[in-house]
């Protein structure tokens, strides 16, 4: 599965899942700056446990643009 990335001005999410205890999934979103400073990445989890891997992909994509929502440049 290709990586997909959402960008606001020097911020990069990039959204993903990992497979969890019980057949379940999990949501993951990725934050980095690209302005050279600070390289290291903020990992953000979806809080709630999807079904399926399209479910938890659809979770982590909206914590993606509520987290690029909610900053300012």
């Amino acid at each position: 599965m290709e990586d997909t990335t959402y960008t606001k001005g020097i911020y990069t999410a990039t959204i993903g899942i990992r497979a969890i205890d019980g057949g379940k999934y999990q949501g993951l979103v990725s934050l980095a700056r690209d302005d050279g400073e600070d390289t290291d990445a903020t990992l953000y989890e979806v809080e709630a446990v999807s079904e399926n891997e399209e479910e938890a992909l659809n979770e982590a994509r909206a914590l993606a643009h509520r987290i690029l929502g909610e900053i300012e440049l």
